[in-house]
Parts: structure tokens; sequence; C-alpha cells
């Protein structure tokens, strides 16, 4: 990774997740959280401050070592210990069955494989376990969509990968995840191409 990865896009990317409308919606899915929980796409920490007061301690997976940097100060300001790896989400290196929740916040846009992450986030949930997800991606309106597309090409280079345009849904059920609750929406104050919501909670049988 370059110098725009590691020093410049972390410091952007926490300018921006750390709105106030985003972090109500944080709070709402991470209210869900329990159990032995893995966060995917640590990011910059943005997710700490709104865990629920039950949890005390997550395992967190972050391949950019920049985005860990920014986030000290998130972990020190906190009570719950957490436990980063500098991973990428499509190589777990965690055994089948280790965890009872695990999130992802504005984290699958940008995952390469995004089929093979979901499969290894599969594997290591716990029969019954949960993943919660707070995603960006593909509009249902065709208008913003053939925008989200023009797109695409320049927020994956100028957003460490980000994709406007992925169906988040869709790629969470072509796994065998049941799908509990889900809704989409607008972000409030958000351009459009960029804020189209995906919330929801999907189980593994």
């Amino acid at each position: 990774m370059g110098f725009y990865s590691n020093v410049i896009f972390p410091r952007v990317l926490d300018w921006v997740m750390a709105r106030g409308v985003l972090a109500e919606y944080r709070q709402r899915v991470l209210s869900d959280a329990e159990g032995e929980v893995l966060e995917i796409g640590f990011g910059t920490g943005a997710n700490l401050p709104h865990y629920p007061p039950h949890i005390h301690k997550i395992t967190t997976v972050e391949p950019n070592l920049g985005m860990n940097a920014v986030a000290q100060k998130r972990i020190k300001a906190s009570s719950i210990v957490v436990e980063n790896r500098a991973l990428r989400a499509e190589a777990l290196s965690m055994p089948d069955n280790s965890f009872d929740t695990v999130v992802s916040t504005m984290t699958m846009c940008s995952i390469a494989d995004l089929n093979q992450a979901l499969r290894e986030i599969h594997r290591v949930l716990k029969p019954g376990g949960r993943l919660l997800f707070l995603e960006h991606g593909l509009s249902s309106d065709p208008k913003v969509q053939a925008w989200q597309h023009r797109l695409t090409p320049v927020t994956k280079l100028l957003g460490d990968g980000c994709h406007l345009n992925r169906n988040i849904q869709r790629y969470v059920e072509t796994l065998p995840f049941r799908i509990f609750t889900s809704k989409q929406f607008y972000l409030e104050g958000t351009p459009k191409v960029g804020g189209y919501m995906y919330q929801g909670v999907a189980a593994k049988d």
C-alpha cells in the first residue's frame, strides 16, 4: 500500500465515517451484538463508542496499517479490549464456529472478493450466530444506479477500492445465511450515489 492508502485516506475516512447521522445508525446495528464478536474492516475504530455496555472484548481484522494507527485514539479511550489482526476478510485465520456475532459496517464496498469474504464470515460464525451489517451500495433507482456505475471506477481509485454499485443484500443472500431483518434507505444529508444504505441481520443456520 502506498502513502495515499496508508496515511492520507485513513484520515479522510475517519472524518467522513464519524459523522453524527452515521453514528446513530451504528448504534442501532451494534445494539444486537452479543457473545464473542468479530468486526470485519475495523478501519479507524468508528464503531467502538457504539457497542452496548455488555461487550467487553472484540476481535477485529483490518489489513490497512494506516487505519490501525488512526484507530489507536479510540482504542485507548474505550473500555473494550480490542484484539486487532492485520488480516484480509477473504482469508481469516480463526477456526470454524468461533464467533456469536460478526459486524460489518461500511466495509463490504471495498473488499476485493466479497463472495469469498462472506464465505469466511459464514465459516467462523457459530451455528445460530449472526452477521450485523450496515453498508452503502447499489440504489433501487435506475437513474441513480447509472451514476453509480459511472463513478465506481473513480471511487475505487480514490476510495481505496470502494464500489458504489454493489447490491449488498444480494451478496449476502448468495451464502446460506437466513435474513432476519433487512431495510434499504437513503442516508440523510448524503448524495444518493453514495448514500443508499443496506441495514440488516443475517443468521447462520
